[in-house]
């Protein structure tokens, strides 16, 4: 699944996801507590990557934090901007970061690497721990499952990850798995988990 695919798709469909799952009331609070808890009370900026409308961007703000929200599909930005102007919200790609190594002090991708496929993983968290300051902070959330494998999302392909195996690849690319918090199926959610991890204090070179 291509970046410009994801676009189309979401763009296709931005005024109803806005619609149920634009403002921070729609999450579920124990997710908002997971978020706050490891990304405030950090100097330096904070990346909230694929930010969609906004919401945790905002979330992040009031909490003190110095967030960006940096998502591709320009209907999101524009909404993020009209509905919450005191922040700041661009286009760009998490494949793409436009910022110097070890200037990041924390990153949000909260269900913005479902989409990826499985191959392109390892060089978007390599990138994110480039990104990061020594001892960064790392909050994903994802779509799990027994096995890596890809289902029909409402808006285009995604994939579920074994959070064991997420946890693996964040080691593999330099970073510490800290807390993870898993909700099995619930109605018509389906199951999920929270991982937060922090950045080694040394970049694993390309031969480790």
């Amino acid at each position: 699944m291509s970046t410009d695919q994801v676009r189309q798709a979401y763009a296709s469909v931005a005024d109803l996801y806005i619609e149920l799952f634009g403002t921070r009331e729609q999450v579920h609070p124990d997710d908002l507590a997971f978020i706050g808890r490891h990304l405030t009370g950090r100097p330096g900026p904070v990346l909230d990557l694929g930010c969609g409308p906004g919401h945790l961007t905002d979330h992040l703000r009031s909490l003190g934090v110095d967030a960006t929200g940096i998502d591709v599909v320009p209907e999101f930005i524009a909404h993020a901007r009209a509905t919450h102007p005191s922040g700041d919200y661009r286009l760009g790609s998490l494949h793409d970061l436009d910022v110097a190594d070890h200037s990041v002090a924390g990153i949000l991708a909260w269900y913005s690497l479902i989409h990826l496929p499985p191959q392109r993983l390892d060089g978007v968290l390599t990138t994110f721990r480039r990104a990061l300051t020594p001892s960064g902070a790392l909050v994903l959330g994802l779509f799990s499952g027994d096995e890596v494998d890809a289902f029909d999302h409402k808006v285009t392909t995604a994939y579920r990850w074994p959070v064991d195996e997420i946890s693996e690849r964040l080691t593999r690319a330099g970073f510490t798995e800290v807390e993870r918090l898993e909700r099995p199926d619930g109605g018509p959610h389906r199951p999920h988990y929270a991982i937060a991890a922090t950045a080694a204090q040394r970049v694993p070179t390309t031969q480790e």
